[in-house]
């Protein structure tokens, strides 16, 4: 139970609804077009799922071993303890976690491409790259401080638009003209992606300009992440709006007002409760899908 717990906390389960969140946004928003999904449409959804999942949990173990390797995270730091850091597991052991992870990846992917086609190779395979460039390379991207597109498009965009395809793939729908719904539905997971992003990278920027990672904050200032952080909360209701017209959904402005609320008046661990409560933001969003829906 005690190592059940511990790479439990590894995954970092904090983090997850950011994939999860604009899949199911995604199921949704096909549930429109396609109605009940028969089983093959149920299994698809599973695959997905899992995919997502497993992806984003190859990134963290990525990024946590690199993050060590580089001296980034260090034992007693402010935001969640690492365990590399901490010493509770070796690099060996998060090395076999990678692969553990990129087998179930792989597998449950090459499913989805035969089912999705083009498409979902070309997202799957630049997914599985990006995971890689995140923090593994001399130029990675959250050490040039331009992992915040990425984000938006993998952990938004891209997801839910791919969810969408693979159902109406596996429906045997050779095309369908609704597919900007998807795009848009999945822009408000992706700016909610940004935010969880942006918290990180304001509460690690003094130790980021330390080991040389140029984030946003450590570029422009936290003034200035802090507007650009107002920016995405406020764009937030009107990709809702573009997806859905006048409906619940705009109201995923309130949770996101006061998240950034309490992100402006927040100090040193207080940051990690801001973490936690936007991804209760992504969780409402959804929630509004599904109650508009």
């Amino acid at each position: 139970m005690k190592q059940f717990l511990l790479w439990f906390r590894i995954i970092r389960p904090q983090t997850l609804f950011a994939s999860l969140c604009p899949v199911l946004v995604g199921l949704l928003v096909a549930s429109l077009h396609l109605g009940p999904f028969n089983w093959r449409g149920h299994l698809t959804a599973v695959l997905t799922i899992l995919c997502a999942l497993s992806l984003q949990i190859l990134s963290n173990l990525i990024n946590d071993y690199y993050d060590y390797k580089r001296g980034t995270d260090k034992k007693g730091r402010v935001g969640f303890k690492r365990a590399l850091a901490e010493g509770t597991v070796n690099e060996r052991q998060i090395r076999m976690a990678c692969i553990v992870t990129l087998s179930i990846t792989i597998i449950s992917g090459l499913i989805l491409c035969q089912i999705g086609g083009w498409p979902i190779i070309l997202i799957g395979l630049t997914a599985i790259l990006f995971a890689w460039l995140y923090t593994a390379t001399p130029y990675s991207l959250s050490y040039l401080g331009i992992a915040d597109l990425f984000v938006f498009f993998y952990y938004g965009v891209f997801a839910s638009w791919g969810t969408e395809w693979l159902q109406f793939k596996t429906a045997g729908w050779l095309f369908y003209s609704e597919q900007l719904t998807s795009v848009y539905a999945g822009a408000v997971c992706g700016l909610i992606s940004m935010c969880v992003l942006a918290i990180n990278n304001i509460r690690d920027m003094d130790d980021d300009r330390l080991v040389g990672k140029r984030t946003i904050p450590v570029r422009f200032g936290k003034t200035f992440a802090l507007v650009l952080f107002g920016i995405l909360v406020v764009v937030m209701p009107l990709f809702a709006w573009l997806a859905f017209g006048v409906n619940w959904t705009l109201a995923v402005i309130v949770p996101a007002c006061f998240l950034y609320y309490k992100v402006l008046n927040a100090q040193g661990t207080a940051y990690n409760r801001c973490l936690l409560m936007a991804g209760i933001v992504n969780l409402i969003y959804l929630f509004l899908v599904f109650i508009s829906i």
